[in-house]
């Protein structure tokens, strides 16, 4: 009796014991996510990338634990120095992401995947990035290959394209202004403007501002120069401030009677016309990265950067109608409704 008592409780313990190395097979996944600056944008991106998690079995809360910092710009300051500070910022987190050894992270947006990527690629953890236009800038090998210890999504169109759509949808205005900040994104967005601009028969009037800049001075400079039009480009300083840059730049274009465009497919107050990429997609694709490297044992390196292949438009067809717009059927059939 007492062999038969003996071994039920082994059979127990060996029950015990299997179902705690389940358990521990399941053990928690830990994701640091890193950003700069709190915009409405990232925060798509970044709900995107935890629904698909769900969708693929990683749960916050069940079998993985998510931490997510955001470093602020002091726009008080603004200038130089502001961005050394956050400069140093990004450089001091990635050395405690190191330090803590997650399972992975996401850097969402250009700054935070730049100015990180390195030290925690020294230090064996996979990264992927979200919210980047253009992977070179951030230290990618090409558009389609990031480089040894990461992957990401990019948020990269093609400003040629998004200028012919802005052609046909406004052919009357041929003089685009844009009004940027030193974000690497947006500095990318003008230069390119500039490039497949006037071969389109679209000039553009650029003016870069501080991040703590108010956007009416230079929108008022910009029309007296005989812009046409405005282009938001993907920017945070639009984010900033409750965004009061994209509000401000829209109540002026509606008092001239003359469209914004975002090249931000996110609604932008002001804005009347969206073509880009779109951002919580964007946090999808990133995710899908992400499985395939904590689930499939993916090496970053081997997994091509992901896109959205095609351009979406949105428009808001009340403010249209208001300024009197009537865009070509092409546009129509394509445009979503804001």
């Amino acid at each position: 009796m007492k062999r038969f008592v003996l071994g039920i409780c082994i059979s127990v313990c060996m029950v015990l014991a299997i179902g705690a190395q389940t358990l521990h097979a399941e053990e928690m996944y830990k994701i640091e996510v890193l950003q700069v600056a709190n915009v409405r944008p990232f925060k798509l991106c970044f709900d995107g990338f935890m629904q698909e998690l769900a969708k693929n079995g990683l749960v916050q809360g069940k079998n993985v634990t998510v931490r997510r910092t955001v470093i602020d710009f002091d726009i008080e300051k603004g200038g130089v120095w502001s961005k050394v500070g956050v400069l140093l910022r990004i450089k001091s987190e990635a050395q405690r992401i190191a330090g803590v050894k997650p399972d992975l992270v996401l850097t969402i947006g250009t700054p935070a995947t730049k100015y990180a990527k390195d030290t925690i690629i020294q230090a064996g953890i996979p990264l992927v990035f979200a919210s980047v236009a253009f992977p070179q800038s951030a230290g990618c090998k090409s558009l389609t290959e990031a480089g040894k210890g990461f992957t990401g999504a990019t948020l990269y169109m093609s400003v040629n394209d998004a200028l012919k759509i802005v052609k046909l949808a406004f052919p009357k205005a041929n003089v685009m202004g844009i009004i940027y900040s030193d974000d690497d994104n947006a500095v990318a967005h003008v230069e390119e403007a500039k490039k497949y601009g006037p071969p389109l028969g679209i000039q553009i009037i650029a003016k870069q501002v501080a991040k703590s800049d108010p956007i009416g001075p230079s929108a008022e400079e910009l029309i007296a120069k005989g812009v046409k039009g405005f282009i938001v480009p993907l920017d945070t300083y639009y984010g900033l401030r409750g965004e009061q840059p994209s509000h401000d730049i829209g109540d002026i274009s509606r008092k001239k009677n003359i469209p914004v465009v975002s090249f931000i497919y996110a609604k932008t107050p002001g804005a009347i016309f969206y073509v880009g990429s779109d951002f919580q997609l964007n946090g999808v694709l990133a995710a899908r990265q992400a499985v395939k490297i904590l689930k499939e044992g993916a090496k970053p390196e081997s997994l091509p950067i992901l896109r959205q292949e095609d351009l979406m438009i949105m428009v808001d067809v009340a403010q249209l109608k208001a300024m009197g717009v009537e865009l070509p059927m092409e546009i129509l059939k394509i445009a979503k409704p804001l």
